[in-house]
Parts: C-alpha cells; structure tokens; sequence
C-alpha cells in the first residue's frame, strides 16, 4: 500500500486531467496577465521546490496577510475561480506593493503542484537560495507580462 501513494501522487502531479488549451475555456474575465504554458510549467516547477523547503503562502487569507506585513515573493492565481469576488482584491494589492503577479488556468493543478490534494486560487513564492535559479526566471519572466489597463 507504501508504493501506491508515491506513485498515484506522481501520476496525478505529471498528467493534468485537462490540456492547457482546454483550461482557457474556464478562464475568468480578471485573469490577466496570464502566463503562458512555458512560464505556467516553470512556475509550478518553482512550487514544487518551494513546497519542499516550505516557502510557500497558500490561500487568499494567508498570501493577503503576508502582502500586507510586506513580504516579497511571485503570486501566483488561478484563472479558473469562481466567484472572481474572492480574490479580485488580490492583483490590486500586488500592484500597490509592487509584486509580480500571474494567473495560470487551472486551481486544480497549482493546488496539486503546492503537494495538497486541495485546489487552490492563490499562492504566493517566497526566494530561497535552493531553488534561487529557477525563482529567479520565473520573477523576470512574471515580471515582463503586461498588467492589465
């Protein structure tokens, strides 16, 4: 029964139940700047390395408490929430303060790369120098997305 979660945890983290094209269909109207599916593959790359040396915040209370003490990292929202009223004060936060924000399609899946079985609308990286390399691509890459008017 030990080799079964290892394996079913991998499966479910290498293979998402939808495409990246099919998830743009769920899209709310806010989920801009959207990454791009390279960007969207390298940000949950840096999740799940973040997930390991628990740097990460999860949920729109913690990542919105966090902003708002001044912590520095990527935020990362799914694009697919529903009702947007949940976590539309979000982006407008990041920009206040100046953090890198970006929206994927799917809460499943970003849940999923943060290691929870969970779905989640909204995770905030924090630096770390194990994974600083990929971090840091993922801050410049997030960064050079056009915000929304």
């Amino acid at each position: 029964m030990a080799r079964e979660k290892p394996e079913a945890a991998a499966d479910a983290e290498a293979t998402p139940e939808l495409s990246y094209r099919e998830q743009l269909d769920f899209l709310n109207p806010i989920a801009q700047p959207l990454a791009s599916r390279k960007l969207t593959r390298k940000l949950y790359k840096c999740i799940r390395k973040a997930a390991k040396h628990k740097q990460l915040r999860r949920g729109v209370k913690e990542v919105q408490k966090f902003i708002n003490k001044g912590e520095k990292g990527i935020t990362v929202l799914a694009g697919d929430t529903m009702p947007i009223d949940v976590y539309c004060h979000i982006p407008i936060m990041c920009e206040d303060r100046s953090l890198p924000y970006a929206y994927v399609p799917s809460k499943s899946d970003l849940g999923a790369a943060a290691g929870s079985k969970r779905p989640t609308c909204v995770i905030m990286i924090k630096p770390h120098e194990d994974y600083q390399e990929t971090y840091d691509e993922c801050l410049e890459e997030v960064s050079t997305l056009p915000l929304p008017l």
